[in-house]
């Protein structure tokens, strides 16, 4: 791991107009620059960038924050990747703590097995271009059509048709037989022979996330049915298959800038497209889809179209795996490409403005797609319908989101001429049955999400679960449930591909408030991420003769907690807590602390509350002094605690009116004067803070 001072000197360094002006023209606007948004179809300048902040923003899509979160969505690194990154670029040494023996042993062994696969595809491409042999593999390559620029963004080669050609060329030049054997780049027999494992065939080198070479597939040329058409590297250290897409390196940006992934089969699927101008698609390279290579493309996008062959076996290909999609979430649609084409010899015959348009022609929801298909298989048979519509049901309940799995429902029941609330019986039946599996300790409730919603502000943030108050104290919220606290970090160095850390990929939409609190709680936040530091009072008590100083972020926790309040939002809490606890620690700074902080939930909020969008120019502000939140930071902040404590007291108002309106049937005049009490005594409490607010129209309840 990198030790702390080491990421303060990278931050430090970082400027954020050098580092985002590499991939984004930025021109000047006052104060700020401004340029085209990188993370998403921008026709006109919505990416501005602050150097006095040191922090970008798109205010079209939301994406941005610090120089290490640009980098980290731009190049799809992790955290500490993204710091390297930066670290590398000014020329900073990174210290990081010392690895245990062990550690180092795994650390030694897979940077060896990266260096002898990076070896490797240099001399398969050395060979197609310069051994008389490789001609062989660049007139399939020539004949596929793949132009020479391809050919070489893709890395690909060719292994020669020797026993172990690649072994002695490997053994001269320093490699060991050891790393050879464990990245499947040869076999070795019981009697002590060595084979090349591709001889004989183009290569076609598999790529991470981050473009290391941790495999290899080999087409075989010769025509000859006891061999099989294509061998890939095994299992090893380095590669997974199940958490690897063919691809997927040089489609990342690309999918995350048209929010969209193609999924195809196979390698020369992923290239045809490509040169064709179509770059976001990866390949499942011939296996079913796992849920691995389904992580790996949510990190970019939710919309996947599936792509395959028109015939038969692309028909039930397109049906294999979907499930798992729709059950993570994914907006999956199909595509059926016409009979006899498969997305390599479609790409071939179109250039990118018509296989889009045909894509966008011809591409189905794949419920729909499911539903159609299977209602032409079984036909005028009530058996077959049956369990057509069970299957059916069974995919509708897969999908996680109320409103998606709805409209489903509702298109279900009139293509199956089924009644809806028979239906929807029956998803809730399924959703039910397998939340108790799940979870069998815990009730759940028909039709409810098995997960928390995602809220695209802010990733991970939730509503609190109860927004209830306590009867006992006019002013005092029912307590959260509490959360448990997070689990010990693994070490990057030890983490598995299943637990590298997942990006979240930040689409701000128009925001939609979730309670009523929110808002007021959001912008006290905004005083504590700022301003958390800085004195709000300094006097001295007359009593103990002692200097007393409360700063920002400390204050506003104070004042909530002395009514029994805190904030109700999970994240907000937090913040809120970390900053009144560091706020005397000397140094601290709230706005870099939070920035710099590597909960990518916190530095991106705070990164958005620190945001502006428009500033005055320099020759508005030339000849007169603007005010500041500075210069009047105690009326905003106690302003702004008045408005949430009203905001409680107007919700519990609203509770015990609902209340009052439920007893209004009974005879019970004990509990009716009892509300009466509580209702005359909010109101004295609302009146209170309106005249502390001021400035506000008071409507009679």
């Amino acid at each position: 791991m990198i030790d702390q001072p080491t990421i303060d000197r990278i931050l430090d360094a970082a400027n954020i107009v050098d580092v985002v002006s590499e991939f984004v023209t930025l021109r000047r606007r006052g104060v700020n620059y401004v340029g085209l948004c990188p993370f998403h179809a921008d026709k006109s300048p919505s990416f501005y960038v602050s150097p006095a902040k040191n922090i970008c923003k798109c205010f079209a899509c939301g994406e941005g924050g610090t120089a290490v979160h640009f980098i980290m969505k731009h190049e799809q690194l992790s955290y500490f990747d993204a710091l390297r990154y930066l670290a590398k670029k000014y020329n900073i040494e990174i210290k990081e703590r010392e690895l245990t023996d062990r550690e180092k042993q795994i650390k030694s062994d897979r940077e060896s097995m990266l260096i002898v696969n990076g070896w490797a595809q240099e001399y398969f491409s050395n060979i197609l271009y310069n051994h008389q042999d490789g001609k062989i593999g660049m007139r399939y390559f020539v004949e596929r059509g793949f132009r020479e620029d391809t050919i070489k963004k893709f890395q690909l080669g060719f292994s020669l048709d020797q026993r172990d050609a690649l072994y002695q060329a490997a053994i001269r030049s320093g490699y060991k037989k050891e790393f050879l054997e464990k990245t499947g780049l040869v076999i070795k027999y019981d009697n002590g022979n060595v084979n090349d494992r591709f001889r004989g065939r183009v290569m076609f080198p598999v790529h991470t996330l981050s473009g290391k070479v941790v495999a290899f597939g080999g087409r075989v040329l010769k025509k000859d049915e006891k061999t099989a058409k294509y061998v890939n590297s095994p299992e090893s250290e380095i590669y997974h298959k199940s958490n690897e897409l063919y691809g997927i390196f040089f489609a990342k940006q690309a999918i995350v800038k048209a929010d969209c992934c193609f999924l195809v089969e196979g390698y020369t699927d992923v290239i045809s497209m490509h040169q064709a101008g179509i770059e976001n698609v990866v390949a499942s390279s011939g296996t079913a889809l796992t849920q691995g290579q389904i992580r790996l493309i949510h990190r970019f996008t939710n919309n996947i179209t599936v792509l395959y062959d028109g015939d038969a076996p692309g028909i039930k290909a397109a049906l294999r795996g979907i499930n798992l999609l729709l059950d993570a979430g994914m907006h999956v649609k199909v595509l059926l490409l016409p009979d006899g084409e498969d997305p390599d010899s479609f790409a071939r015959k179109h250039n990118a403005t018509e296989f889009s348009e045909f894509i966008k022609a011809h591409e189905t929801d794949f419920i729909r797609f499911k539903t159609h298909l299977l209602l032409e298989d079984a036909g005028d048979d009530p058996i077959k319908r049956s369990e057509l519509i069970s299957d059916i049901i069974r995919t509708i309940a897969l999908v996680p989101d109320n409103i998606a799995r709805s409209l489903y429902i509702r298109e279900c029941s009139v293509m199956m001429e089924i009644d809806e609330q028979v239906v929807l019986n029956e998803v809730n039946k399924l959703r039910l049955n397998r939340s108790e599996k799940e979870n069998p300790s815990t009730p759940s409730l028909l039709g409810e999400p098995t997960s928390m919603p995602e809220y695209p502000d802010f990733p991970g943030y939730q509503p609190a679960v109860d927004e209830s108050f306590a009867d006992s104290n006019p002013l005092a919220p029912s307590a959260d449930i509490p959360v448990p606290p997070p689990p010990p970090p693994v070490p990057e160095e030890e983490m598995t591909a299943q637990q590298q850390p997942v990006q979240p990929i930040i689409a701000i939409q128009s925001r939609l408030e979730h309670s009523p609190f929110e808002p007021f709680e959001l912008s006290l936040l905004r005083y504590i991420v700022r301003y958390g530091e800085c004195i709000l009072y300094q006097y001295v008590d007359e009593a103990t003769n002692e200097e007393k100083i409360i700063r920002v972020a400390e204050f506003i926790r104070s004042e909530l907690e002395n009514d029994e309040l805190t904030m109700k939002t999970p994240l907000f809490r937090k913040m809120m807590e970390e900053a009144s606890d560091l706020c005397k620690t000397t140094g601290f700074v709230a706005s870099r602390y939070f920035l710099s902080n590597p909960d990518l939930e916190e530095s991106h909020l705070a990164a958005d509350l620190i945001s502006d969008k428009y500033q005055l120019s320099k020759y508005h502000s030339k000849n007169c002094q603007l005010e500041k939140d500075e210069d009047h930071l105690e009326q905003l902040v106690v302003h702004d605690i008045y408005a949430l404590k009203e905001a409680y007291v107007m919700q519990q108002i609203k509770d015990v009116q609902e209340k009052l309106k439920q007893v209004q049937t009974s005879d019970d005049i004990e509990v009716t004067l009892d509300l009466m009490k509580q209702l005359t005594h909010l109101n004295e409490i609302k009146s209170a803070f309106s005249k502390e607010l001021g400035e506000r129209i008071i409507l009679k309840m």
